[in-house]
C-alpha cells in the first residue's frame, strides 16, 4: 500500500531536491533550445543535467510515496552517494560548458543563463551532501560518512582520468601502463565498495570490512604515489611547449593570455 508522506517535501532536504529538479530541467532545456552538437563535451554536459534531473525526481517520488523504505538497498547510502556524485558531475559540467560553448559573443544569453543555473545547481547538491552526511556520533551507513564520500570522490576522479587518457601515449611505455593499471585497480575497488554498501552485501567480505578497507586504502596510497612519480617522468618526456600558432582560437581572443 502506498502512503503519501508530505513531510518529505517540506523538510530542508526535500526543498533542496525540488529546487535541484527545477534548475536542472531549466538548464538542459536552455542548452537544448540553442541546438544539438555532436561534441563529446556537449554530450557529457547534457547527460549530466538530464541524469541528475531524472534520478533526483525519482528520489523525490519514492520518498513521497514511502516506497523507498521497501527497496532492498541502503536508501541513506544511495541518496548520499548520488548527491556527492551529482555535485561532482554538475561542477564539471559548469566548468566545461562555458569554456567550450560560450565564445566571446554578444548573443550567448541562453548559454550564460544555463551556466549560471548549473552553478546554482552545483551549490544545491553540495548543500544536500552537507544535510545528508552523517554527523559525528550518528549511526548511519558507510557512504554517509566522510570516508564514504571520499570513496565516491575517488571513483569520480578516476573516471575523469580515464576520459583524459590517450592510448597512443601510454601504450608506448611500460611505466605509463603501470599507472593506468593503478587507476583501474583502485577504481574497481572503489566501485565494489560503493555497490556492496548500497546493496547491503558487506557481510560477504571474508574479513571485517574496516580492516579490509584500511588495508586496501594503504595499498592504494602506495600505488598512487608510484603513479604520481612515474606518470610525469614518461608523460612529459620529450614534449616541448606548444607553439603560438597551435593555440586554440578562443585563447588568442584573450589579450591577457598568450602562448609562447
Amino acid at each position: 500500500m502506498v502512503t503519501l508522506d508530505f513531510r518529505t517535501l517540506t523538510v530542508p532536504v526535500g526543498i533542496v531536491r525540488i529546487l535541484e529538479v527545477i534548475f536542472t530541467c531549466i538548464t538542459f532545456s536552455l542548452v537544448a533550445s540553442v541546438g544539438h552538437s555532436t561534441n563529446s563535451f556537449w554530450t557529457w554536459c547534457m547527460f549530466t543535467w538530464c541524469f541528475c534531473f531524472c534520478v533526483t525526481f525519482l528520489i523525490i517520488v519514492l520518498e513521497f510515496t514511502s516506497l523507498s523504505a521497501k527497496l532492498p538497498i541502503s536508501w541513506d547510502d544511495f541518496t548520499t552517494a548520488f548527491a556527492m556524485l551529482a555535485t561532482l558531475m554538475v561542477l564539471a559540467a559548469s566548468i566545461i560548458y562555458p569554456i567550450f560553448f560560450i565564445k566571446f559573443c554578444s548573443s550567448c544569453g541562453k548559454q550564460i543563463a544555463a551556466t549560471v543555473l548549473s552553478c546554482l545547481t552545483f551549490i544545491l547538491y553540495a548543500v544536500e551532501v552537507g544535510l545528508t552526511r552523517a554527523k559525528p556520533g550518528e549511526i548511519s551507513g558507510f557512504l554517509s560518512t566522510v570516508p564514504g564520500l571520499l570513496k565516491v570522490l575517488e571513483a569520480f576522479v578516476a573516471c575523469i582520468i580515464f576520459i583524459c587518457l590517450d592510448y597512443n601515449q601510454f601504450s608506448k611505455y611500460a611505466g605509463l601502463q603501470w599507472c593506468v593499471a593503478v587507476y583501474c585497480i583502485c577504481f574497481i575497488f572503489a566501485v565494489l565498495v560503493i555497490i556492496f554498501t548500497i546493496c547491503r552485501l558487506l557481510s560477504l567480505f571474508p574479513a571485517p570490512f574496516d580492516k579490509v578497507l584500511t588495508g586496501c586504502n594503504v595499498l592504494a596510497v602506495l600505488m598512487y604515489i608510484t603513479a604520481a612519480v612515474v606518470w610525469p617522468v614518461y608523460s612529459f618526456k620529450n614534449n616541448s611547449r606548444p607553439s603560438y600558432s597551435s593555440c586554440p582560437a578562443g585563447v588568442l581572443h584573450q589579450k591577457n593570455v598568450g602562448c609562447k
